[in-house]
């Protein structure tokens, strides 16, 4: 089952490393990893994307409460939350396919963010399904570059605590 979990910690040396070392110590594999600032000086949100045993999570999630950086540790599931993700491709783009790509750019509210005699640099955000998506289209002009931020999310507003 897929997980969501954000957590909030104080940015100091090596708290990234003992939560990433907590999940892969329990077997779980990370998909994606999303570290940044908050708007709080000296406080920062890792959210980690990944796949696992309910049960064996919850654990887990109790363990990284117990860490002496973290602040708060949230477990999202269904639509508890709202997430987004950035993907950066560059696609192979000649004057043939040049527009068929921006029409596809266009659907899915990305932006090309470089143009080169032979390629384009396409910027788009959006939750997973969303980026696989536009992915899955964009593979039969040939994909030569990829980078992906991994999910960022916070918590509904209708649903705080």
């Amino acid at each position: 089952m897929r997980h969501l979990i954000s957590v909030l910690v104080e940015n100091k040396f090596g708290v990234l490393a003992r939560i990433a070392g907590l999940f892969s110590g329990r077997g779980f594999n990370i998909d994606t990893l999303n570290v940044g600032p908050t708007h709080e000086d000296g406080r920062s949100r890792i959210t980690v994307t990944l796949n696992g045993d309910e049960k064996a999570l919850d654990q887990c999630v109790k363990q990284l409460d117990k860490l002496i950086d973290v602040i708060k540790v949230e477990n999202f599931g269904g639509d508890e939350a709202v997430g987004r993700e950035l993907v950066l491709v560059k696609v192979n783009a000649d004057s043939q396919t040049r527009a068929e790509i921006t029409q596809i750019c266009d659907v899915f509210r990305g932006k090309i963010i470089d143009v080169a005699p032979k390629s384009l640099i396409i910027e788009v955000t959006g939750n997973d399904n969303k980026i696989k998506a536009f992915l899955s289209l964009l593979e039969s002009f040939g994909v030569s570059e990829l980078a992906r931020t991994g999910t960022a999310c916070l918590r509904r507003g209708l649903l705080e605590n």
